[in-house]
């Protein structure tokens, strides 16, 4: 019995400590990959503070003495472009991401609540969409906005990302877990017409959804390089992917402009970072559970 007794206490002593090591497994390949996600962020800020003489002659971690510098060269390149250029990514990733969220919301919404014929193949389309390299469709695309005039123009960035089946799918998922059946017939028995039931109970149950299509869409939006590449001529309308892909270009000849683009780069990062730590808070659950009751 004392056998028994000191056996079963070496076990239980045993077992938290194996717990913890396999749990220190996954957190330190969560490390891992952090520092590898993190480690260019923090090459590119160090790599901005520098001057074109630091950036070449110091310690690739040290930083230098040239950042304001760098940032005030870059505001008065060609008469401040870099600005139009930001202007260009917000309003092509703003306004895309916004019709993106809304065309998600719906359509995801009455995939999951509605029954019509079809509506699996429909949703199997877009699944099959989902697998589809955007690089696949950029020619195409291009070729037919030239058709119809559009090529060279806002409109040729901004239309083709509005459809996102991704953005679909996610809405309907998120509308099949978020928006309780009972909830809409409830609603219908009260005499609340359909537009109503989805205005008023479906999407603001579906926010978090919604907000997080936004986030996926502008992060991809204002990362976009190749769609407005192949589609835009003229540098005036060029988003900051492609306006800074000029500058390195131009920096083979002159390389004082790495400095620019380097403090571009890092630049174009600080709005994303704001976007996510001000819409986080957007992130709730269990919002459903509070309407049913």
């Amino acid at each position: 019995m004392t056998t028994l007794t000191t056996a079963a206490a070496t076990a239980a002593h045993r077992r938290p400590r194996a717990a913890g090591m396999t749990g220190l497994v996954p957190t330190a390949l969560l490390l891992i990959g952090a520092i590898y996600c993190l480690f260019p962020v923090v090459w590119v800020l160090i790599a901005a503070t520098k001057s074109p003489a630091e950036l070449f002659s110091t310690a690739t971690l040290s930083f230098g003495t040239g950042f304001f510098a760098n940032v005030a060269e870059l505001f008065a390149y060609r008469d401040g472009v870099f600005w139009l250029w930001a202007l260009n990514t917000l309003i092509y990733a703003g306004g895309g991401s916004l019709l993106s969220t809304a065309v998600s919301a719906v359509s995801g919404y009455a995939l999951a609540k509605y029954r019509f014929p079809g509506r699996s193949a429909i949703f199997n389309l877009l699944i099959g969409g989902i697998l589809v390299p955007s690089v696949v469709l950029a020619v195409p695309q291009y070729l037919l906005f030239s058709k119809v005039g559009l090529a060279d123009s806002h409109w040729a960035v901004l239309l083709p990302q509005i459809l996102n089946p991704y953005g679909i799918y996610l809405a309907r998922v998120y509308a099949t877990a978020a928006v309780p059946d009972s909830l809409l017939e409830a609603g219908r028995i009260d005499g609340a017409s359909e537009w109503l039931l989805m205005r008023r109970v479906a999407l603001p149950l579906m926010v978090p959804g919604m907000v997080t299509i936004f986030l996926f869409q502008f992060v991809a939006i204002w990362n976009n390089f190749l769609l407005p590449f192949i589609m835009l001529g003229d540098d005036g309308k060029f988003p900051l992917t492609v306006g800074l892909y000029t500058l390195l270009a131009a920096g083979a000849n002159q390389p004082s402009l790495y400095n620019l683009i380097l403090t571009g780069a890092f630049l174009s990062i600080l709005p994303l970072i704001a976007l996510f730590l001000t819409m986080q808070r957007y992130w709730k659950t269990d919002l459903s559970s509070g309407a049913v009751k």
